[in-house]
């Protein structure tokens, strides 16, 4: 008698940018089916870059596979986490690339989560001024987020994601088998960035996270592929209209003001990226609604489900002297900041967002409920 099939049904979705346009694939067993990288380029040098924590899991199912498509397979194992976004261990990269006599046609892999795939990519808009790369993200945050869009970057201590460049991956390979392995404080961090995509764009998909989150936080496999596959349709929408975040875009980083700068002014790693966004969004439904854009019935909704997701909603104290000021400091260190002023994405009204500025005042009285909880 046959075995049955027990995978998921596969999902792709397209990311439209002309030349620059690539497809998201989503499933199971991906990782390590030749289907899944059928029309990139092969021969020559595939260069996997990966971290101390995913390489033990994944590093040789990948480079097997990779094996069959490219003379040489070469890896470098970085070291794990936020802290180590930055010049020091990009360099490692390049020093990799270059010690192994690199050419500009070596295809770099970024196998790992957000911090994997923005600096790999980053590398590979950066070596011989351009090189091919493929995001194989196994973190959920890197699934739903990060891979996709070509934001790459590295963080400088006054600001996160400050030094980068906009560099599309030839595509994005989300095997869902790999969020099996990934912790739960990582995985919660993830939902953070699904949860952010119903209050800026679907509010029917806000409904159904509320209805699914149990589901998601015990990793139901058809729950997960659900999000991942829902999440990357809003967000190819998004980046569609606008790859390089002149406007529409900025809505992708709703909580994200606040967020970074909790990770900025705490210290790299001591919030994951996404609980840092899981608070901010809670700080920026406050802020729209002292701004009169919602009402507290929906506040209190979205930090109801962020709480549920095992994410923070209390704002750490950043400085004990002059908090609200400190905060805003960090804040005008900020991307979408202009001239000074911070720019904020707020919910107007519930699945729509807008940016706009917010009077100091108001922002810091947002700052002090925050973080007296």
């Amino acid at each position: 008698m046959d075995t049955p099939d027990t995978r998921l049904s596969r999902a792709q979705v397209r990311i439209d940018l002309a030349e620059r346009s690539y497809d998201i694939l989503i499933g199971d067993g991906l990782l390590t089916d030749p289907a899944s990288y059928h029309g990139l380029p092969e021969g020559g040098t595939a260069m996997v870059v990966t971290n101390t924590t995913v390489a033990p899991l994944y590093l040789e199912a990948l480079a097997g596979v990779l094996r069959t498509r490219h003379a040489r397979v070469l890896h470098v194992v970085l070291p794990d986490g936020e802290s180590h976004k930055d010049w020091r261990t990009l360099q490692l990269i390049f020093d990799a690339l270059l010690g192994s006599a690199c050419d500009r046609k070596t295809v770099l892999y970024a196998l790992g989560g957000g911090v994997i795939g923005d600096m790999t990519g980053f590398a590979a808009a950066s070596y011989m001024r351009g090189v091919p790369f493929v995001q194989v993200p196994t973190t959920l945050l890197a699934q739903v987020d990060s891979s996709v869009g070509g934001k790459t970057a590295i963080n400088h201590p006054l600001g996160k994601n400050m030094i980068g460049a906009f560099y599309q991956p030839l595509r994005v390979i989300c095997d869902l088998d790999t969020l099996r392995t990934l912790p739960d404080r990582e995985l919660s961090a993830g939902l953070a960035e699904v949860i952010k995509y119903g209050p800026i764009a679907d509010m029917a998909f806000l409904d159904w996270i509320e209805a699914h989150v149990d589901a998601l936080v015990a990793r139901d496999p058809a729950a997960l592929a659900r999000a991942v596959q829902r999440s990357c349709e809003i967000k190819a929408l998004v980046v569609g209209q606008d790859e390089r975040e002149s406007g529409l875009r900025a809505i992708l980083n709703f909580g994200h003001t606040f967020g970074h700068a909790i990770e900025a002014g705490m210290g790299y790693g001591a919030w994951l990226h996404g609980e840092a966004v899981g608070c901010g969004m809670v700080m920026a439904a406050r802020l729209s609604q002292a701004l009169g854009r919602v009402d507290a019935a929906f506040v209190t909704r979205l930090q109801a489900l962020v709480q549920r997701a095992g994410l923070p909603t209390r704002a750490p104290v950043l400085d004990a002297d002059d908090n609200a000021q400190r905060w805003l400091s960090l804040m005008r260190v900020d991307k979408k900041a202009e001239a000074g002023e911070i720019r904020f994405v707020l919910i107007d009204p519930p699945g729509t967002a807008v940016m706009r500025p917010a009077p100091d005042d108001t922002v810091a009285r947002v700052i002090a409920e925050s973080c007296a909880g």
